[in-house]
């Protein structure tokens, strides 16, 4: 039996498994049919139509609907997650929140917050109308989400800054504010840039409120343009904005953590 040193067996794992890549992509390339794969779905012309629209209305909407759920939600999951370490009643509260809005789909909290509380709540109209439906359902999910993040973060850190905070004589509240929650949420940045990613993702959901012209975010916009065009162009179109906006804060990620575990 042939024996390998360790280093010559990794390495050539390593370009047997790039020869394998290799070998797939060259059997796609040469057996699909490309003019019909351009022609349906990377089609200029359709594409064409799309712009600037997909740009000025719907990459806009949903950039800032998503900025503004994550702030929002991450506002709320601090909270959330001071309540839960702290325990108590507050605590329990928080404990239900966190388990409720995760436990369900993020789309029936923003069908929740966009037709059930004004059904509830006589008519009640939330600020924003369906938008604001919209980013308080996604708010309501990233906080609990968030908030668990968040409270992995403040019990790790470590247990003697609490106690060298309380030696010098700050209170409890004090010390969570100035000690715990800067260090916690200084461990948190990688998970918390994962969440605001796939919040990014979770915001096609809105659709489902109705959104007006103006109004329309990347997956509803380009679900209309497939009605109008008939092409399935406009849903590779919706994807490819989602990816330029993506890959980058997924590569941020990946330098964040590297960065992080470097000063440890």
């Amino acid at each position: 039996m042939l024996y390998l040193r360790p280093t010559v067996r990794d390495r050539a794992g390593k370009w047997a498994s790039y020869a394998v890549g290799v070998a797939v992509l060259a059997v796609v390339a040469f057996t699909a049919d490309w003019p019909t794969i351009m022609h349906q779905f990377f089609n200029l012309e359709v594409a064409a139509q799309m712009w600037p629209a997909i740009v000025t209305v719907a990459l806009k909407n949903t950039l800032w609907m998503t900025f503004a759920s994550f702030v929002l939600g991450m506002s709320l999951a601090i909270v959330l997650a001071v309540l839960k370490v702290a325990g108590g009643p507050l605590g329990w509260f928080a404990v239900v929140f966190i388990e409720f809005f995760r436990g369900i789909p993020a789309l029936l909290t923003i069908f929740g917050a966009a037709f059930v509380i004004p059904i509830a709540f006589g008519g009640f109209k939330i600020p924003g109308d369906r938008v604001g439906a919209a980013i308080l359902g996604l708010t309501l999910v990233t906080g609990a989400y968030g908030a668990e993040i968040i409270r992995a973060g403040i019990q790790a850190v470590p247990r003697g800054q609490l106690e060298a905070a309380r030696s010098l004589g700050m209170g409890s509240g004090q010390t969570t504010f100035w000690i715990v929650l800067p260090q916690a949420l200084r461990i948190v940045i990688p998970p918390m840039t994962n969440e605001l990613v796939m919040l990014l993702k979770d915001s096609s959901l809105v659709f489902i409120v109705g959104l007006g012209v103006f109004e329309k975010e990347l997956t509803t916009f380009g679900r209309d343009a497939l009605s109008t065009t008939g092409s399935p162009t406009p849903l590779f179109m919706v994807a490819i904005a989602y990816l330029v906006i993506t890959l980058p804060l997924t590569y941020l990620v990946g330098l964040l953590e590297k960065r992080l575990d470097t000063k440890r």
